[in-house]
């Protein structure tokens, strides 16, 4: 049986794909695509913080913006605010700069 995170073709119905980062691997299980309900990226993360405890947090500061280190993506195209919304065929990846010498 396949999991969300998984990508499962039934468990992944009427979901969105979420891509993440391999620095955000510690908070998906190790997993790179995810699956997520939601028509707002808002509602998205909301959606995978009930299955994932702290990937929010790392994405989302404690003023509800997207931290200044993260980019995301819904279909290609950068968003800047977590009220953008998300397709029920988009695809969101969720990439984090890295840093240092």
């Amino acid at each position: 049986m396949s999991s969300p995170s998984k990508g499962g073709a039934a468990d992944s119905a009427g979901k969105v794909s979420v891509q993440v980062s391999s620095i955000l691997h510690e908070y998906t299980g190790g997993e790179s695509q995810l699956w997520a309900k939601g028509g707002t990226v808002q509602a998205l993360l909301a959606d995978l913080e009930r299955r994932h405890k702290g990937l929010r947090f790392r994405i989302i500061d404690e003023q509800d913006c997207i931290r200044p280190h993260i980019k995301i993506y819904v279909d290609g195209r950068q968003i800047g605010a977590l009220k953008a919304t998300v397709g029920s065929q988009a695809e969101v990846h969720i990439l984090q700069a890295l840093s240092g010498g």
